[in-house]
């Protein structure tokens, strides 16, 4: 996984409540596709009319937006099935930051496993974000996880909270196997003792074995 650091981009406004994750990625995508490849299939149902050309009218088909790095949407983003081909769906497109009032928890999540940055602000908070980018939505917004700061336009700096653990995780790109990994030696250390002390418990492993 790739740290997380600081992400300059432009941000496309998404401001539908309860986008779920069959929006964000139908199911049948899912189906023997390389995840890496997902990112033409986001918002499929919204991006593309009936006979597959470009729907002008949705957002991440307008310049600048459809070069968006950052996703500002609405309350609930990524409620539905625990799917985390959502994830891949958007960084496959270039989204790297949603910032959304509220998530789905399943789908939260799963944006810290994949190095996706979500983060929670208040709703005045960001349609004052998105009103600021109204005049001139090809001016990037810059997102600095080490200091835990929006810089938008208009010189506005806004604050935002994650989670210690999962804010490290992200600044040094690890998934929660990487974390457990950094402790590999003290694992290693454990087991050992364990099974001098224990040596029934892997009585069944020493046969198969064998």
């Amino acid at each position: 996984m790739e740290p997380f650091t600081t992400l300059t981009g432009i941000a496309a406004p998404l401001l539908r409540p309860n986008i779920d994750t069959d929006i964000i990625i139908r199911i049948e995508r899912l189906i023997g596709g390389d995840p890496k490849s997902l990112g033409p299939y986001a918002f499929e149902s919204w991006r593309y009319r009936p006979d597959g050309s470009e729907d002008p009218d949705f957002v991440l088909n307008r310049e600048p937006f459809r070069r968006a790095r950052i996703l500002i949407a609405g309350e609930n983003f990524g409620c539905g099935s625990s799917r985390e081909g959502a994830v891949w769906a958007l960084q496959g497109f270039g989204i790297l930051c949603i910032i959304a009032p509220s998530f789905g928890d399943i789908f939260f999540n799963n944006c810290f496993q994949n190095g996706v940055l979500p983060i929670r602000l208040e709703r005045p908070t960001i349609e004052r974000l998105v009103a600021s980018l109204a005049g001139d939505p090809a001016r990037p917004v810059s997102v600095d996880l080490r200091q835990s700061l929006i810089l938008a336009p208009l010189n506005e700096r806004l604050s935002f909270a994650v989670d210690p653990g999962r804010r490290a995780a992200l600044l040094q790109g690890l998934d929660e196997i990487g974390r457990t990994l950094r402790h590999d030696q003290a694992i290693a250390a454990f087991q050992a003792r364990d099974r001098a002390e224990r040596p029934w418990v892997y009585a069944a492993e020493t046969r198969s074995e064998a």
